[in-house]
């Protein structure tokens, strides 16, 4: 009893040295039962923060068996069919991590499958921020730094797939060299510099590894705590319900509550990913081969993230102008350049949307996506040219599966791209307005109860009961 004591007293001294110096019990006793607004959709964020987790613990795993090296090896290891094959160091330690490291292929999948959900996950995240006004001041900067997270992500994926340096890998590489070409004036220095001289080069695989494994991770995370520090500073959005408006919030407490429910989430997702990198096969590098400059794999796609990207250089026209002796490559150099503009337009959206309705109120309560019907257009209208691009990213295999003409399917692209997001701003705002109307009928004249009856005179009416 008295040792128990004698701990229990040398806990509490330390813990009143620590509150002495940092303020932890006081912070701690008024911010760990804030009361936060809760719903299914806010999952979403979650699953975004837990694979995010998930890449960085694979990726310290993968990271002490990969080797980042052009320097090329002949290969004698466990997979007898590249036996005596010329292929870089990069690409054999990949196949030593797939075949003889613990564990290694199943954390190579689960890190593969992770950065798959984390993208898919921000995505979808902001797109429901996006529909349910949860951008909206003050909450902006929230925004900016999730959307410099997604396009943060979209990058990190880019170069981690590129450091096997197998033949898929090889193609996107080459294929972003392409496009880097294509810049006018500094292109050729900017691929100079980058792959230290003519491509391939040895060097490209040793200069993405940092930055893969060190400087864009070392970013996000920052991001994603100044991220859930504002969403902790700020609470959650809520759904508008009783007792629900901007001053007061519905909700439970972050302790023990949301904790307990994090840690539930974050086991869960971690099965998940864990289950589909057992059973489902992703990335089978040993299948492809090591990158060769005078190969292409069959039917080589990049991950969903960066479709609709490729979807714009292979339905653009090769429109080249010749000028002063220097060529212009604007089919290339277009696409390339709508990009980072397409994905600039959702960065930028809650500033022109304050800024166009002179809205500075701070906003906690959601919208319904129905009663702010040109933002739901907006939105359904980028998510229509996302799908179209995409189609045209992967022609190719929709011509050889569904055994149809590439040149059609090209052309079906290059149309639909000017004209199926006007109409799907058109169909949605229409949607939106009738689902309205909808709304103030019920509102005016009750709900349908089902019950039909007839008056005095024979008419026929549906009775209808008043809402709660």
């Amino acid at each position: 009893m008295d040792a128990r004591s004698a701990r229990a007293g040398n806990g509490e001294r330390v813990a009143d040295w620590a509150d002495g110096r940092l303020g932890v019990y006081s912070l701690a006793k008024s911010q760990m039962r804030k009361v936060f607004p809760d719903h299914w959709s806010f999952m979403l964020g979650e699953v975004c923060l837990y694979s995010f987790l998930i890449l960085i613990l694979t990726g310290v795993y993968l990271t002490l068996f990969f080797e980042p090296s052009g320097v090329e090896v002949v290969y004698n290891g466990s997979y007898e069919p590249l036996n005596g094959v010329v292929m870089t160091r990069a690409y054999e330690s990949t196949l030593d991590i797939s075949f003889d490291v613990r564990g290694g292929l199943l954390i190579r999948q689960i890190h593969h499958w992770a950065a798959l959900v984390f993208v898919a996950g921000m995505l979808v995240h902001m797109m429901r921020v996006f529909f349910t006004g949860a951008f909206r001041k003050p909450r902006e900067l929230n925004w900016a730094f999730g959307w410099i997270l997604l396009f943060l992500g979209i990058i990190t994926g880019l170069t981690g797939y590129s450091l096997p340096d197998d033949l898929l890998s090889g193609t996107g590489i080459r294929f972003s060299q392409g496009a880097i070409l294509a810049v006018p004036l500094v292109g050729t220095y900017l691929s100079f510099f980058l792959f230290g001289g003519e491509f391939p080069g040895h060097d490209i695989i040793s200069r993405l590894f940092p930055v893969h494994v060190l400087l864009l991770p070392g970013i996000m995370l920052g991001l994603v705590v100044a991220h859930l520090i504002l969403v902790f500073y700020h609470k959650h959005t809520q759904y508008p319900g009783p007792g629900r408006d901007q001053k007061s919030v519905v909700g439970m407490p972050f302790m023990p509550v949301y904790m307990a429910k994090a840690g539930g989430f974050f086991f869960l997702v971690f099965g998940v990913l864990s289950f589909m990198g057992a059973i489902a096969t992703i990335n089978p590098v040993w299948a492809f081969g090591p990158y060769r400059a005078d190969l292409v794999t069959t039917g080589a796609q990049p991950d969903w993230y960066l479709g609709f990207s490729e979807g714009l250089i292979r339905v653009m026209p090769s429109w080249e102008i010749n000028a002063w002796g220097h060529t212009l490559q604007l089919g290339v150099f277009i696409p390339f350049a709508l990009f980072p503009l397409i994905l600039l337009a959702i960065g930028v959206y809650p500033f022109v949307e304050a800024w166009i309705t002179g809205d500075k109120r701070e906003h906690h309560v959601l919208d319904r996506p129905r009663n702010v019907p040109t933002r739901t257009a907006l939105g359904v209208a980028w998510l229509s040219l996302y799908g179209v691009l995409l189609i045209g990213g992967g022609n190719d295999i929709i011509a050889t599966h569904l055994h149809l003409s590439i040149n059609s399917i090209t052309w079906f692209v290059r149309i639909a791209v000017f004209v199926v997001p006007v109409l799907a701003f058109v169909v949605t705002k229409r949607v939106c307005l009738g689902l309205q109307r909808r709304d103030r009928d019920k509102v005016l004249h009750g709900r349908e109860s089902g019950t039909i009856r007839r008056l005095p005179h024979g008419e026929y009416i549906e009775v209808h009961e008043p809402l709660t």
